[in-house]
């Protein structure tokens, strides 16, 4: 089957016609509709207050988002807590350290930063394995930051400090599409949630990230178009390889599928993430 019409689980960009998605329309002749799947919503002071955590129990703080960012300062003015400047900061990447700005002085701060996960910054913090670890992450955070803490043997807590909520997409017509595409566990929920009689046929799924694949396989649905890859280290190189080469991909299915590690599983989901939030934020 000839795929004429794409929908992505993500907002349209921003860089109009730059875009890569904006080239694969070009190339391929196809449609391309973006409609996000989930919203992100702050947790209120009170149900923080209701997990039983003092901030300044803590002597370090880990952010996987710009999202963890803003939630977390939000809170911390809410329930009236001044952040120490002794405090310090462990992010996933550089831009997640630089958005820090928006809240702090970062030249006054102890910051630290990987390259798109937390065991690039192995090193470094087992030289603070006596600081108590904060983790602020939403309601449906994966494992995968709290396995490499306890694998390097560090103190740690979490608190949840955002949710995310399925969006309404009844005016959707799924059957007007040739290929979805998720970059999350939370996508594909939503997708169920608003289409519980949802049947794949033979539309063809993009997924994101090794989480969201095994989310996907878990729901009964076979991948086609997978990324991050040595190949296709994007979401837009793998829709562009599969409408160039449609039969030499390879379904990804609960038989097919193999488990990653916790340290691959980390860095494609982290990237997945990040990029999400740069589109949010």
């Amino acid at each position: 089957m000839k795929v004429k019409r794409i929908l992505v689980s993500q907002p349209e960009p921003t860089d109009g016609e730059k875009s890569p998605y904006a080239q694969i329309i070009k190339k391929h002749g196809v449609s391309i509709d973006f409609h996000k799947f989930f919203r992100i919503e702050g947790i209120t002071a009170k149900e923080f207050r209701k997990q039983r955590i003092n901030i300044l129990d803590f002597t370090a703080i880990v952010f996987t988002s710009r999202n963890a960012v803003d939630h977390f300062f939000r809170l911390a003015k809410e329930v009236r807590v001044e952040m120490p400047d002794t405090m310090k900061y462990f992010c996933i990447s550089e831009s997640t350290a630089y958005y820090l700005q928006k809240y702090i002085q970062y030249r006054k701060r102890k910051i630290f930063f990987g390259k798109q996960t937390l065991s690039d910054l192995g090193d470094v913090i087992k030289k603070h394995k006596s600081d108590k670890f904060l983790i602020p992450c939403s309601d449906i955070a994966k494992n995968d930051v709290p396995h490499v803490l306890e694998d390097m043997g560090i103190s740690y807590s979490k608190t949840v400090i955002y949710k995310t909520v399925a969006i309404d997409l009844s005016f959707l017509n799924l059957k007007d599409y040739d290929m979805l595409v998720f970059f999350s566990p939370v996508g594909i929920k939503s997708l169920y949630k608003n289409f519980p009689k949802f049947v794949q046929g033979k539309t063809v799924i993009g997924i994101f990230g090794a989480t969201t694949q095994k989310q996907a396989i878990a729901d009964g649905l076979v991948v086609e178009v997978f990324a991050p890859t040595a190949t296709n280290p994007s979401m837009t190189m793998a829709i562009d390889d599969f409408l160039s080469n449609p039969p030499t991909r390879k379904r990804i299915s609960k038989k097919s599928s193999t488990t990653p590690s916790k340290e691959d599983d980390t860095a494609k989901d982290v990237v997945a993430e990040e990029k999400d939030n740069q589109q949010t934020a």
